[in-house]
């Protein structure tokens, strides 16, 4: 039995710093991920600017996801993609993690790093829509250049798909909002945005069909609805931005359940502890007076649930690890970094 001292449910920011804070620490570490890639919520926006982290220049999203995927494997933890925690149990002094496939993980403490959840986007309801997300029917968007100089529809009228679409301006040749209610709900600003540059927003508008092209391999016209009226239009991309479904399943044996509040998220008792000793949440998924839902507060989460789990492992350990400009851990890394300089 590979007993671990700490299993990270979870490969967003908050486990992903969690992991590397937990080799600072000297403790043998896993991640156990639901998705095939690290990177958590952050894969739905790779292409975006992100200004407001403490420290960093303005940096593309998938570059920023690849710096911490880069700096939680300083101390090489373990990591295991595409598999689901579904239960949680304790024999003696060790935590059973049993996965939706059957794998069993076996650690002293636990860290519940899973964001607000499994998210997954709500797709279109279109018999047969799914074939084109080999080619041009997308819901997220993995690589903004593929939509330069194309029309693109996007069907969606949040923030995150308002957003899209300002980030897409300089880039698509055109583009097309659609929204099915009477007003988007983004931010005014942005909606601004779309509105000086001249952008088509049809509101009370759905995709009622998807045309094939001759091969039918990707889409060459979408049938538009509005007020009950059908229209149909040529289109290059679709981008559909409807939001996501949230899964926050995760069983714990009796006797074993961390108090959750009504919003599904874990009640911290301080320093990130949940109810049950061993067993510690960060991120998204925690709640305590004065959190900050936001990444900085994610990487504070990690620190105080790792320093939370030594303590919990080893009582008489310091309350907090070196501080990296005086430890020795990094001494011989700081010196190849030094020499290529």
């Amino acid at each position: 039995m590979n007993v671990y001292d700490v299993t990270i449910i979870g490969g967003g920011p908050a486990g992903l710093y969690s992991a590397f804070y937990s080799g600072m620490r000297d403790l043998k570490t896993k991640i156990i991920e639901f998705h095939p890639q690290l990177g958590g919520k952050i894969n739905i926006f790779l292409e975006k600017m992100l200004w407001d982290v403490g420290g960093q220049p303005p940096i593309v999203a998938h570059r920023f996801v690849e710096n911490l995927i880069e700096q939680a494997m300083t101390f090489e933890p373990t990591v295991c993609l595409s598999q689901k925690v579904n239960l949680i149990e304790r024999q003696n002094d060790v935590f059973v993690l049993t996965t939706e496939a059957g794998e069993v993980h076996y650690s002293k403490t636990v860290i519940i790093a899973i964001g607000g959840g499994i998210f997954k986007p709500i797709k279109l309801e279109i018999n047969g829509a799914e074939k084109y997300e080999m080619t041009n029917l997308h819901y997220t968007i993995n690589g903004i250049e593929r939509f330069k100089d194309r029309h693109v529809l996007l069907s969606g009228g949040g923030n995150a798909a308002i957003d899209w679409a300002v980030e897409l301006l300089p880039i698509a040749k055109k583009i097309t909002v659609i929204y099915r209610n009477e007003e988007l709900k983004a931010h005014e600003a942005q909606i601004k945005k779309l509105t000086q540059h001249g952008v088509d927003i049809l509101l009370h508008t759905e995709i009622d069909a998807l045309v094939s092209n001759a091969e039918k391999t990707a889409i060459e016209k979408v049938v538009l609805q509005q007020h009950g009226q059908q229209s149909t239009h040529s289109f290059d991309e679709v981008l559909v931005c409807h939001g996501y479904n949230r899964e926050v399943s995760l069983a714990f044996a009796e006797g074993l359940q961390p108090v959750r509040l009504e919003n599904q998220l874990f009640e911290s008792q301080g320093q990130c502890k949940t109810t049950v000793p061993g067993i510690f949440a960060v991120g998204d998924i925690v709640s305590y007076t004065d959190k900050v839902y936001l990444l900085v507060g994610t990487f504070q989460d990690a620190v105080l649930a790792v320093n939370s789990a030594k303590a919990y492992l080893e009582p008489d350990a310091n309350s907090y690890a070196m501080v990296s400009s005086h430890n020795e851990k990094f001494k011989e890394r700081n010196q190849k970094i030094l020499a290529k300089v």
